[in-house]
This record gives C-alpha cells, structure tokens and sequence, in this order.
C-alpha cells in the first residue's frame, strides 16, 4: 500500500516579528534592553526594530531590572517584624522547608577604587556576557589566560577556605559574607557575586533546602545545618 507523504511536524509556532506595522516572521534579533530586562521581543530585521523604537520603548519605562517586573525588591506584604526589626519579606511564598528569609539586610559592601570592578558591579547587568550568548565552542586559553584562571582559582579558594572556618552553630551567614568581603579586599579582588544581576552580597550561602545562591542574611546556624558557600 502506498504511503502518504511525510508531513513536517512544527513543535513550536513559529515567532512572529514584533514590529506594530509587520507581519513578518521574526529572525534571531532580539531587543538589547528587554534581553536586559529579562523579556524576548523578537524582530525581523535592523530596519523594522528601527521603524518601530519609538513605540517599543514604552514598554520599558518603569521596568530596570527582572527582579521589580517580578515585583521582588518591594513586596506589598511582610511578616511582623519580631523584637530585633527582622522580618519575612515573602509570607506567602509556598516554602518547601522550615527555613525563611530573615531582612532586612545589612547594607551592600563597598569596593575601593583601586580594584577593578566588572561592568555589572555599577548596575547590575553583565553586557560582556552576551557575546557568548549562543556560542557551542569551548574557547582554548592562551599560556597568559591559563595563569589568570590558576591565580583567579588559587584566590577563590583561600578566600573559601576562609569562610569555612567561620562556620559553627551561632554564627550568622551575613557575618560570613563580611568575612568573605574582606578577604577579597585584602587579595585586592572583586567578590564576583556582587551586584550580578543585583545580587546583594559577596558570597552565596545556601543552608540546608537552600539549592544554591541564597543570599546572607541574620539568620544564626544551627547545630546540623548543612551550608553550601559559594
């Protein structure tokens, strides 16, 4: 018997461009500022994102970060605060544990100027990390970029060393990542987690249920608690 044709199946729709005035099926260009933004607006050409900026733009106003499109950085609900001003920013979050998040949080570290600062550490956006955005090539270091990791490595991990010997029940991971800070300054070094993508502080620590890039707060640890520096 003979058989029909095989059809191509499409398991995803395919974009459409986002310019008001076209029909056009979008390409791969994508708007910088909503990339930015933690959007996708897809157009189909230079030409049509363009034409089209001036009406695009308005949907930017009033949105500088994923995290306030989220509505994160001022929740309209918050715990009671208890004797010592600490609060739940999120009560109403489905938390899968018995752990919350204790704010407010101390003030964000300063860096001297003598260090050299990644291009995040003013706003929070990481620009020079979307050249690599797409790449499937492992790049091969040159001798002077080998040294670089090996030292950048050897930093990092003295500086964690560091923090693990402040680690005991009592012991508050805002007071670690003080630590930590310091460390960094002392070796005359950027604590990479700083302000990317508004990370507040110089060290991620993730206690017990915690995956990973919880953020230092006063919470003290206690006896049996598992933590993760990063």
């Amino acid at each position: 018997m003979d058989q029909a044709p095989a059809k191509e199946v499409t398991t995803e729709a395919q974009r459409k461009c986002e310019g008001a005035d076209c029909n056009n099926d979008a390409g791969s260009l994508q708007c910088p500022t909503c990339q930015k933004l933690g959007k996708e607006s897809y157009f189909c050409s230079q030409d049509c994102f363009k034409r089209n900026w001036a009406e695009h733009k308005k949907l930017h106003k009033g949105a500088n970060s994923t995290l306030s499109n989220l509505g994160l950085t001022q929740p309209k609900v918050i715990s009671q605060p208890d004797a010592d001003g600490h609060f739940n920013p999120f009560p109403a979050y489905p938390f899968t544990g018995s752990l919350r998040p204790v704010y407010p949080l101390s003030p964000r570290s300063s860096v001297p100027d003598r260090i050299r600062k990644p291009d995040y550490a003013s706003n929070g956006i990481p620009k020079s990390e979307q050249v690599f955005v797409g790449r499937n090539k492992v790049k091969i270091l040159t001798k002077a970029e080998q040294e670089g990791m090996r030292k950048a490595c050897r930093l990092g991990r003295e500086v964690l060393d560091i923090a693990a010997r402040e680690i005991k029940p009592g012991v508050t991971t805002d007071h670690i990542d003080k630590v930590v800070h310091a460390a960094c300054m002392e070796r005359d070094s950027y604590p990479s987690p700083l302000n990317y993508c508004h990370f507040p502080k110089s060290v991620c620590t993730s206690p017990n249920e915690v995956i990973c890039h919880g953020i230092p707060n006063y919470r003290p640890l206690q006896d049996g608690d598992i933590l993760n520096l990063d």
